[in-house]
């Protein structure tokens, strides 16, 4: 990529973080779940629009389409590339102050001196790829926003960058910006059959060079303890203490099943809340596989621990309602293969190597998969997402903006 497009790229990232679009898991029912990522929808439909690309919309759930029309006319497929609007509600997304260090030398980096606030090799070893390469990173009072607002600066780079070269020859491009992706909601108003596409793909993923197509399914569970309070000095006998109950349910879960031990494909249980009095207390889960077989058998595994603790009370204390989120996208693309295969010539091309893994959490790609519109994932570059440590080195952006012309290319 030329120095020009470079600092382009840069530029158009860098006013995107500077639009405050957290999402909020507590505003059930509502599209976007909060009215500031309409802020970014609107500035990057007038962005698209300045482009002179064609069919640009937002809708009233801030969802941003647009389109590049076919410069051929073979029969070539109709594609898609998205990202998401929002970030996540882990951390604040206001007032972010990036920074770049040119060169990276390879030691701590310290975001915040007067704060204290410091990124250490030996905390994010994987600091140590990245030496000589430019890295976005924070103030440590917020998030950086690189999920996923790097992967809408590297798909609106690589049209601009196909505009700018006719030579080559593509069918229709479609692209769209979505809200609420950090919340689990992102796919679910997503205009599958107007976005048109035969395959997509969403630039959500981390490391440079990694394709993902294989992801968690995943359900939250609430588990509600109801107990029976009385005076502690006369409780023998008539006593629940739901606290306590909770305190047994979560301690007969396989310990070594959480998030902090498991790696790859193993999966979890992970207590993600945890409240209540001795009259009542609930605890909150999320449950992950990759494995259907497996994650079907850990929803079942909360029941019959709620009934075993029933059983012990004698009485129904304990109730547990599970609610599955999404799926494994494997199932939807294994008999598709010329739309992972296609990602990795493409990544392989810009990096010198793909690297296939799965994902340990989900993307709007698996639900959209499900809706018919089958939707790997691909790396944006940025890592440590979530967090104050989050960073994103400029190069990983360039190779992920090669990748997309990459792919339209073949």
């Amino acid at each position: 990529m030329d120095k020009k497009m470079s600092e382009e790229l840069v530029k158009r990232f860098l006013k995107y973080v500077s639009i405050d679009t957290q999402s909020s898991e507590t505003q059930e029912g509502k599209c976007p779940s909060t009215d500031k990522q309409f802020d970014l929808a609107r500035y990057l439909k007038e962005e698209l629009e300045g482009m002179g690309l064609a069919d640009v919309e937002m809708d009233e759930h801030a969802y941003v389409y647009a389109t590049l029309p076919a410069n051929t006319d073979r029969d070539v497929p109709t594609i898609g590339f998205i990202a998401h609007m929002d970030t996540s509600p882990d951390m604040s997304g206001t007032n972010v102050r990036p920074r770049i260090i040119q060169n990276y030398d390879g030691s701590d980096i310290v975001l915040n001196e007067a704060l204290g606030i410091v990124t250490r090799v030996s905390q994010f070893p994987e600091l140590k790829e990245h030496i000589g390469e430019d890295l976005i990173v924070t103030d440590g009072t917020t998030l950086l926003g690189a999920d996923d607002k790097a992967g809408i600066a590297e798909i609106v780079t690589a049209i601009v960058w196909l505009q700018a070269h006719p030579e080559v020859e593509h069918g229709k491009i479609r692209i769209a910006f979505n809200p609420d992706e950090e919340i689990g909601m992102g796919a679910h108003l997503f205009d599958v059959e107007k976005f048109g596409c035969q395959w997509a793909y969403t630039m959500d993923g981390s490391e440079v060079g990694e394709l993902e197509y294989e992801n968690f399914n995943a359900a939250s569970a609430k588990i509600t303890i109801h107990g029976r309070n009385v005076h502690p000095g006369y409780a023998k006998g008539k006593m629940i203490n739901a606290c306590q109950v909770a305190r047994e349910f979560a301690s007969a879960l396989p310990q070594d099943e959480r998030p902090e031990t498991t790696e790859g494909y193993e999966g979890f249980f992970h207590l993600t809340q945890m409240s209540g009095t001795v009259e009542e207390a609930s605890l909150s889960y999320i449950i992950r596989d990759h494995d259907r077989e497996k994650f079907e058998a850990r929803k079942r595994a909360l029941q019959t621990l709620a009934q075993d603790i029933n059983n012990v009370y004698g009485e129904e204390i304990v109730m547990v309602e599970a609610k599955d989120q999404y799926y494994n996208m494997l199932s939807q693309l294994e008999d598709k293969p010329h739309v992972t295969d296609i990602a990795k010539e493409a990544i392989r091309r810009a990096c010198g190597h793909c690297n296939v893994i799965p994902i340990r959490g989900g993307t709007d790609g698996a639900q959209l998969s499900f809706r018919g519109l089958p939707c790997p994932n691909i790396f944006a570059g940025g890592l440590n997402f979530h967090g104050r440590h989050e960073f994103v080195p400029v190069q990983s952006m360039e190779k992920a903006v090669e990748t997309i012309i990459n792919i339209v290319k073949q």
